[in-house]
């Protein structure tokens, strides 16, 4: 529960606690919070134990773990009857990167990927301190019409 809480962090909290409530009350109030969980947890329980009962027999093996995203995405790719591992293992993300930004920059992947030229002088960046290019009149006539 207080995983990411260090040594430092947990003395500051406890010299603030005692600061707050002073340390004649500060037993009580401690007791009073982990009162407070312990009732929290039972209800949490509780109430997970009826949505189990409610669900009936078909859901025994039903976790509240599995509703979380990640966790169920992460069980699905380990599942070997959907065959997700074949699809992810065929998948070279780094390959289609490569492809996607040949087809943006022009350039034909098979020459770029065979190549070993260097890279153009800007990198592939674009400079933001020259002016666009002018369009000349590439563009449509304007109709009034129309709009």
């Amino acid at each position: 529960m207080f995983n990411d809480i260090g040594p430092l962090e947990l003395v500051t909290i406890i010299v603030l606690a005692v600061l707050v409530f002073g340390p004649d009350k500060l037993p009580k109030v401690i007791q009073d919070v982990m009162r407070t969980i312990r009732k929290i947890r039972e209800f949490s329980e509780s109430a997970k134990q009826d949505i189990r009962n409610e669900l009936g027999p078909e859901f025994k093996d039903f976790e509240f773990e599995d509703l979380n995203p990640k966790t169920f995405i992460r069980k699905q790719l380990d599942n070997e009857d959907l065959g997700l591992k074949e699809i992810r293992n065929g998948f070279d993300l780094k390959k289609e990167m490569a492809e996607v930004t040949d087809a943006v920059h022009g350039r034909d992947s098979e020459a770029s990927s065979s190549s070993s030229s260097p890279p153009p002088a800007s990198g592939g960046r674009v400079d933001m301190t020259k002016k666009p290019e002018d369009p000349g009149d590439d563009r449509p006539p304007f109709d009034m019409d129309a709009t």
